[in-house]
């Protein structure tokens, strides 16, 4: 039972060895876990972001059938008249 035992030594490289590699698979397991869940976030915003693209068209769309001007046209009429007194 000593130390210096080539059985003992064995033994202890060998219980070593299942403990690395035991721990070797928790963290690649951990790893692909945080993988997935980063990726399943990524296509969330993806989807998210086509969502928000598509709700913008078709504001767009909406305002072009109503005909209304847009947002500058009316600082543009504003501003005339200040130039002119001045």
């Amino acid at each position: 039972m000593d130390g210096n035992d080539p059985e003992s030594a064995k033994q202890s490289t060998t219980d070593m060895t299942a403990f690395v590699q035991n721990l070797l698979q928790q963290m690649q397991t951990r790893f692909q876990t945080m993988s997935d869940s980063i990726i399943s976030k990524i296509d969330e915003m993806g989807n998210r972001i086509d969502e928000l693209e598509q709700s913008i068209n078709d504001l767009r769309t909406e305002m072009g059938q109503e005909g209304s001007p847009s947002p500058s046209a009316p600082l543009n009429a504003k501003e005339e008249p200040k130039s002119a007194d001045e």
